[in-house]
């Protein structure tokens, strides 16, 4: 049977509009019973703690102190009911071990199937549990990190569900008014619609029995109006279009080589990932094993706490970096940028890294010239610790590292230079890759994650900058970057 394609259509438009209608009820009305729910737990949690401050003020204000058991077994039912009027609730308190010591109901009938809850608020725990229209809430309330008793709130959901029963009659009688005026309306337009593509479909029987246009079957100022146009030209040049066929093949070939690049670069980027965690943990379930055969080895439990410390340091930092470069690469934070001095900001940098370059007997050196660029001051300074940081890292011994700057062309370059050994040509090219290490000895002796260069090169262009390896021989090892100036209006 032949269905029409305006009523198609139309009905196509209506279903839509209808499921949008229902998703968003059911959001909506989710939405509506959490907030409901939080709102809930929000005030039953205030009467929870105001009852524990009227309790313990009425225990601790005796003039004999006496057992947490025996006072509440003396005084539950006058704070039941005490509690009762200012909550406006039903209350019930039980003692640490379960036993009812007040009611301010107590004509009610006793709320069955509540035992496996007051068992969770025994322990110590907040729990509830839902009956129709009826909550009923336990709490444990303690005096001096000490279990004084177990206070049972009946709260009405009646009001609650009587609203969220409203609003869903409401979304579905919203619903059915628009699945109606949609296909009502649907239908109308595609009619119209439906006659512009009866004159295509004409057109294009005629292509396909040799018999070409000399003028576009449809004139219109829109996608019809294009796709009739586009027919009217097809019939002129078929081998135009085989053409462009081919080029589109290109095309998807060379996006199914990016992908399966992208993919080759996950696949690594995970092992990498596991590689790395994988060694500190293995380090300190090994240390967990020795421990675990030699709990009286002062020198092993040291040696111990040492490596479990620099290991955890070393997990710690990698997690950091990940978490860091993950986020650049997914999102695009709002910088602080504003106009700053680079030489006042380096100056600084160096100053606070010549501690830990003392360390190794290392020397910073610095010759710097005053300029502006327009940049977030904390991306600067993670940029050139890391850099300084691995100029440490990856020095000779009682080597140099050497800070420079000069303006070259509107643009401010800074070298940052040490005297480690050269990186060879073939693994230049990979020194900005996330787990990329030169030394993977140096790497692990200095807790290094091989990720800190990636977050330098994100973070440097944020700054509208950029930063190459500028050279890495003999002489020592140099890292450019390069910043445009900046001129106040």
């Amino acid at each position: 049977m032949r269905v029409s394609l305006k009523l198609k259509i139309s009905l196509a438009l209506a279903i839509i509009l209808l499921l949008t209608v229902g998703v968003l009820s059911k959001f909506v009305l989710h939405g509506i019973e959490r907030y409901q729910i939080q709102t809930v737990e929000k005030h039953l949690l205030q009467q929870s703690e105001m009852a524990q401050r009227y309790i313990s003020q009425n225990y601790l204000t005796e003039d004999e102190r006496i057992p947490p058991g025996n006072f509440m077994h003396q005084r539950g039912q006058r704070l039941a009911m005490y509690l009762s009027m200012l909550s406006g609730m039903e209350v019930v308190l039980y003692d640490s071990k379960g036993s009812l010591v007040g009611n301010s109901m107590p004509l009610s009938n006793e709320a069955k199937g509540v035992s496996d809850t007051l068992h969770y608020a025994i322990q110590g725990k907040i729990a509830y549990q839902t009956l129709g229209n009826s909550l009923t809430y336990f709490s444990p309330l303690q005096i001096e990190n000490k279990m004084m008793c177990i206070i049972e709130f009946h709260y009405s959901l009646k009001n609650n569900h009587d609203f969220l029963n409203i609003t869903k009659h409401l979304f579905l009688t919203v619903g059915i008014i628009v699945f109606i005026v949609g296909f009502v309306v649907g239908y109308i337009y595609f009619y119209k619609i439906a006659l512009i593509i009866s004159k295509l479909q004409i057109a294009s029987n005629h292509i396909h029995s040799g018999h070409f246009l000399d003028k576009p079957p449809v004139v219109r100022r829109d996608e019809l109006g294009e796709l009739s146009q586009d027919i009217f030209n097809m019939s002129n040049s078929i081998k135009q279009n085989l053409n462009n066929m081919n080029l589109e093949k290109q095309k998807l070939e060379l996006a199914v080589q990016k992908l399966q690049v992208l993919e080759q670069q996950q696949k690594q980027f995970i092992g990498n990932i596991s590689h790395e965690f994988k060694t500190p943990l293995t380090s300190i379930k090994a240390y967990v094993d020795l421990l675990s055969m030699y709990p009286d080895d002062p020198m092993l439990i040291e040696d111990a706490v040492q490596n479990i410390s620099k290991q955890t340091d070393r997990l710690y930092e990698m997690v950091e970096k990940v978490l860091r470069l993950s986020a650049l690469e997914k999102y695009d934070f709002e910088q602080q940028s504003q106009p700053i001095e680079m030489k006042d900001i380096l100056t600084d940098i160096c100053n606070s890294m010549r501690g830990k370059a003392a360390k190794y007997n290392l020397k910073i050196h610095t010759k710097l010239v005053s300029a502006v660029i327009w940049a977030d001051r904390e991306n600067l300074i993670h940029i050139f610790v890391n850099l300084i940081d691995n100029a440490i890292k990856y020095n000779e011994l009682n080597g140099t590292i050497w800070i420079d700057s000069f303006v070259d062309n509107d643009f401010l370059i800074i070298d940052v230079k040490n005297t480690g050994n050269m990186v060879s040509k073939d693994l230049q090219k990979k020194i900005f890759d996330p787990f990329f290490t030169v030394n993977m000895e140096r790497s692990r002796e200095f807790s290094g994650t091989g990720l800190g260069l990636t977050i330098v090169r994100k973070l440097t262009e944020k700054q509208n900058g950029t930063v190459i390896l500028h050279r890495s021989d003999r002489q020592g090892t140099v890292f450019r970057l390069r910043f445009p100036i900046y001129h106040a209006l």
